[in-house]
């Protein structure tokens, strides 16, 4: 692996299982040493002092001292940072309240939930503000609520000028978040893309017509001409939702003016697939940058 992450930018790292991307992790945070090569954040080891007081990490499996309560774990921790005394109780109310758990703070962890450990542990890994965060399969074990939470706190770190790196599953994450993406396979980085790459891949939209409009024979092939004026092409149709295959995002937006100006009562389009999903279902992307 070769690669170099820009401060203050949002790194994704995604791959299939056992790719090494958590392996990666490991090396990056010191925890691992690389049979060769070599690593350095700032010109610095990664195992040295001054860079481990700005990192925060959460991991893909997640240990806790189960019988402490969520406030005394992250109070610890606090200590750990040797952030000063005399806020700790009002930084603490101030983690547990940011990550949704300030009801939760006196419960100990044993009786947590999964998705209340994975929030309690987001919450650790940001304690102090560290400048470069780590993030192992963020999401894992969220509801609903806790992905939307996470994905503003990650937006939140990019505004502040975090550096972050984050291994995940859920590509439209990744893509929402992240400036750029590597993509790993067998310990090796094959590519480093920008999600905007995806625009000018091949995609299929999805298209919702009103109810009432005609679906008979003359209906699918009016669709198909229009698709085929738009440069695109009518995969299948049935009511409400019509299939397209496009060029490119700017092929999408030629398609729905050409259903618009031949009167197709459209009220909702949508990709079938996000653009990360398209580059890694199957594109070529260019060699790492």
């Amino acid at each position: 692996m070769s690669l170099a992450i820009r401060a203050g930018e949002a790194f994704g790292i995604i791959g299939p299982n056992g790719a090494g991307k958590t392996t990666l992790l490991g090396c990056l945070l010191g925890f691992l040493r690389p049979d060769a090569g070599r690593i350095r954040i700032d010109g610095k080891p990664v195992d040295d002092p001054s860079i481990r007081a700005v990192t925060g990490f959460l991991p893909e499996r997640l240990i806790f001292d189960r019988w402490m309560t969520g406030r005394e774990f992250l109070s610890f921790h606090h200590a750990l940072a040797r952030l000063p005394a005399a806020t700790r109780r009002a930084d603490v109310d101030t983690a547990l309240l940011r990550i949704g758990l300030a009801d939760a703070g006196r419960k100990r962890v044993a009786k947590y939930s999964r998705g209340m450990l994975q929030r309690l542990g987001m919450a650790q890994a940001l304690i102090g503000a560290p400048r470069l965060i780590y993030l192992d399969e963020p999401a894992s074990g969220l509801d609903p609520e806790g992905v939307l939470l996470f994905r503003g706190l990650l937006l939140e770190l990019k505004q502040r000028g975090a550096t972050i790196v984050l291994n995940s599953h859920h590509l439209d994450e990744v893509e929402r978040v992240c400036d750029r993406v590597a993509f790993v396979r067998v310990g090796k980085v094959e590519a480093i893309e920008t999600p905007s790459a995806g625009a000018s891949l091949a995609r299929v939209l999805r298209v919702r017509v009103a109810a009432g409009w005609a679906w008979d024979a003359g209906g699918r092939d009016r669709l198909s001409a229009r698709a085929t004026a738009a440069g695109a092409r009518l995969l299948d149709a049935a009511p409400p939702d019509a299939r397209f295959e496009v060029p490119d995002d700017a092929g999408a937006a030629r398609l729905l003016a050409e259903l618009v100006r031949a009167e197709v009562p459209v009220i909702e389009a949508s990709p079938d697939g996000s653009r990360l999903e398209r580059l890694f279902a199957g594109a070529k992307p260019g060699a790492p940058q």
